[in-house]
């Protein structure tokens, strides 16, 4: 038996089904435990702090990225994300896998300090599936839905850099395909 746990990043554009599928997969029994990001954005209704977000300021989270206290971190819709380090490394040392739900650029990131990281893009059927997911959410303007848009398409080019890609056509057909990546990558160790 390894010793060591295995990294599992998936990057989506915003209303692709990330965080429903995430939450799905932590409760598959697949020894997997969720990295909680920290973030400068506002708690959105019905999120917790250590839960959901580590929710700090922006000048606490620069005085952290200038100590090298996170394994990545971008500015995303005006607000800074990043991936606790410490944290990330004491899962992995104990063996446990570890799962992130970064953006594309904090992926990259992360694959350079971790080449063995297991990369997953997650992607909607096409532009109006995405469009009608993040308009359901109400929790964005329209501008705000047209930003997250334009940015899709962005992180869509990149999916490439990616091990696997699945798309969310369907939720369970999603989940299972997604299960058996990580099922199939935990037996490779």
């Amino acid at each position: 038996m390894r010793d060591r746990g295995r990294l599992f990043i998936i990057s989506a554009p915003s209303g692709s089904g990330k965080t429903t599928l995430e939450k799905m997969l932590l409760r598959a029994g697949l020894n997997l435990e969720k990295s909680v990001s920290v973030t400068t954005r506002r708690p959105r209704k019905g999120e917790k702090n250590s839960r959901d977000y580590y929710f700090i300021s922006e000048s606490d989270f620069l005085k952290k990225r200038e100590n090298d206290d996170f394994l990545e971190w971008a500015k995303v819709f005006d607000s800074y994300y990043a991936t606790p380090k410490a944290k990330i490394e004491e899962a992995l040392n104990k063996g446990k896998n570890v799962i992130l739900s970064i953006d594309v650029q904090g992926a990259k990131q992360v694959k350079r300090s971790h080449p063995e990281a297991v990369l997953i893009f997650l992607k909607a059927p096409d532009a109006e599936a995405l469009r009608a997911r993040l308009t359901e959410r109400l929790t964005n303007t329209p501008r705000e839905i047209e930003r997250r848009l334009q940015t899709a398409v962005k992180e869509l080019a990149q999916s490439g850099f990616y091990d696997y890609v699945v798309i969310n056509d369907d939720l369970n057909r999603a989940f299972e395909e997604l299960r058996g990546i990580i099922q199939d990558n935990l037996k490779r160790c």
